[in-house]
């Protein structure tokens, strides 16, 4: 006030000496600034419609960026040129010896994983040529937009990217004329297999236009064919329902489990059919068993925040554990972004408050869960300031991200098994690829709230601030240094949301023992590989606290490879960190505290469309 007056005494219109002039701050500035703001929001979000959910502006900075400094490396220049002659040069000269001797081996072999031309018939002429020539234009093309002086990592992996994705589209695989499957396939049906195909599109957009789930989804009902492992909905808040599975056994283990699944998805996941349910497993194996379902938010959630899904998902489905068995520590497991969101919830238990550090935790499990950020895989492309300014006004428009475009984003990181595998398959050969459960599940989308995933992509991807120990949670910092519980961690060989290398970064940042296994498949079938599901492998190795540290790829070598499913591995850690007493199978509920079941499993909340 003594500032405010003293300004309002010293001025003075210079004109006539009478009017006073404000030449402090103005009183509307911020109200007027925000006006500004919801304009440019208002723009960005109707350009969204367009976009797809992707700033222009961001794939333009990455474009001009790499095509700036292209074109001011005559070296790189010339590189390409020698390399184009050279690539030209032993294509054909292949093409030559694959016309006399047709065992001649390919020039070029496809990238891990790429499976477009692996059938023999691409092996004759003229596909074989066809496919080698695609292959070398896309290694060729590899060489263009990587290794330019002066490129900015992130720009070089977008325009690698976007490179990568208009190539796809020319691909001989995905055109009827050059996919040597598809014109036998066309001969055999005498084209009929077009027609199946156009019918088989026509349904699909008939599906998609009026929401409803893809052909083939019907046949794995919610509570009937998945998520139909026998418990009860014991706790229900306005954010989660937590889910008391019953015993199988007739004794159990003293310690729960609490499973925390990322809110992205249907928590049912981790309770697929009944002979892949990871939860039904669990209970089988003796233990309690407690899952959280999470709410699918609407619009008129827009300010939940992330402290809010910390303090009523995790916290709040700890006391009620409490309560149903007090005096017992918990098994605590994360999947995904839940096991980011526990990760936080237990370095802030470990601080403590001002009644001191909270020791409910027995153990802690990530499954596929990344506390650092720094290399955090190919989501890392649609996530910088740009491209963050523009998902939050898509946001702040409807309230929430919507499931199509949540969609839409990892469709586009897997192009080639998501998108052109279902075109060519389901449209130009005209068969169904059949629905399974994992398909159904993964068609069942969420939706995210507008505050709490802004503050997730700003806090976490941007500014990496668990991993620096400055997250914040009630005025304290949630150091994962703190924790002291052991850790199970799960990473998965060819995961793409949370590359097991980025997930293995945790040994880097916390103080206690991690039991760190590596499991084949990707981000959901990794986590969902039941014993005796054929073809699959892991790693496991005990790093102690006091051990000195080894880099991912040297833990790699030194770790066996052990055929077959991890979970039982996960049990034995289990049972090894709780009591050696079993006792009979807890109630349902603790209905004389207030957690009385409320209903079934799989609840109400898994429904909610």
């Amino acid at each position: 006030m003594l500032r405010r007056k003293k300004a309002l005494e010293t001025m003075q219109d210079k004109s006539d000496g009478h009017r006073p002039v404000f030449t402090g701050p103005d009183p509307d500035e911020g109200l007027g600034s925000e006006a500004f703001r919801a304009i440019d929001r208002m723009r960005e979000a109707l350009s969204a419609r367009v976009t797809g959910g992707i700033s222009p502006a961001a794939v333009a900075l990455a474009y001009f960026d790499w095509s700036i400094h292209l074109a001011s490396a005559p070296g790189k220049r010339l590189e390409l040129i020698d390399k184009a002659m050279r690539k030209t040069a032993r294509l054909y000269a292949w093409l030559l010896m694959a016309g006399m001797h047709p065992d001649t081996p390919p020039c070029i072999e496809p990238l891990p994983g790429d499976s477009r031309f692996r059938d023999d018939i691409w092996r004759q002429p003229p596909f074989c040529f066809y496919a080698q020539s695609f292959l070398m234009a896309q290694q060729w093309w590899h060489n263009v937009t990587h290794e330019v002086p002066g490129v900015s990592p992130h720009h070089e992996n977008v325009v690698s990217f976007i490179a990568r994705q208009l190539l796809d589209t020319v691909s001989p695989s995905n055109l009827p004329f050059t996919n040597p499957e598809v014109i036998r396939k066309t001969i055999e049906t005498g084209g009929a297999n077009f027609l199946q195909g156009w019918q088989n599109w026509q349904e699909d957009i008939t599906r998609l236009a009026t929401n409803q789930p893809p052909a083939g989804a019907e046949k794995f009902a919610v509570g009937r064919d998945v998520a139909a492992t026998p418990g009860k909905v014991v706790f229900r808040n306005h954010l989660i329902e937590l889910i008391q599975y019953a015993p199988t056994t007739e004794t159990v283990l003293a310690e729960p489990v609490l499973i925390v699944p990322a809110w992205i998805m249907k928590y049912y996941i981790l309770d697929l059919s009944p002979h892949n349910s990871l939860i039904r497993y669990l209970v089988g194996q003796g233990h309690t068993v407690f899952c959280v379902s999470w709410r699918n938010p609407t619009a008129a959630d827009r300010d939940l925040t992330l402290d809010d899904y910390r303090r009523m998902g995790v916290m709040e489905a700890l006391d009620a554990i409490a309560a149903i068995l007090p005096g017992r520590k918990v098994h605590a497991a994360g999947y995904c972004l839940g096991g980011t969101l526990l990760a936080i919830a237990a370095a802030a238990m470990a601080h403590g408050a001002a009644h001191g550090p909270d020791d409910r935790l027995a153990t802690i499990t990530l499954m596929a869960a990344q506390t650092d950020f720094t290399e955090p895989g190919e989501l890392a492309l649609f996530i910088d300031h740009s491209q963050m300014h523009f998902l939050e006004s898509m946001m702040w428009n409807r309230g929430y991200l919507s499931e199509d475009q949540m969609a839409g984003a990892f469709q586009l990181l897997r192009t080639n098994d998501l998108v052109w595998s279902r075109h060519v398959h389901d449209y130009l050969m005209g068969e169904r690829t059949p629905m399974n459960d994992l398909m159904a599940w993964n068609a069942d989308s969420t939706r995210m709230p507008y505050r709490m995933h802004a503050e997730y992509l700003q806090r976490l991807y941007l500014g990496n601030e668990l991993a620096a120990g400055c997250f914040m949670v009630e005025g304290r910092a949630a150091a994962l240094q703190n924790i002291r519980a052991p850790m199970f961690v799960v990473g998965t060989e060819r995961d793409h949301v949370a590359p097991w290398r980025s997930v293995y970064k945790l040994h880097q940042i916390t103080d206690t023992d991690i039991t760190f296994v590596l499991t084949s498949g990707g981000h959901n079938a990794g986590i969902v590989s039941e014993p005796g599901h054929s073809h699959r492998h892991y790693r496991i190795a005990l790093h102690r606290d006091a051990d000195p540290y080894i880099g991912p790829d040297e833990w790699l070598k030194a770790s066996a490879l052990q055929e077959g499913s991890w979970w039982p591995a996960w049990s034995r850690w289990l049972a090894a960190n709780s009591g050696e007493e079993r006792v009979p199978p807890p109630p349902m509920g603790a209905a004389r505290k207030g957690y009385k079941p409320l209903g079934d499993a799989p609840g109400s909340y898994v429904f909610q469309k």
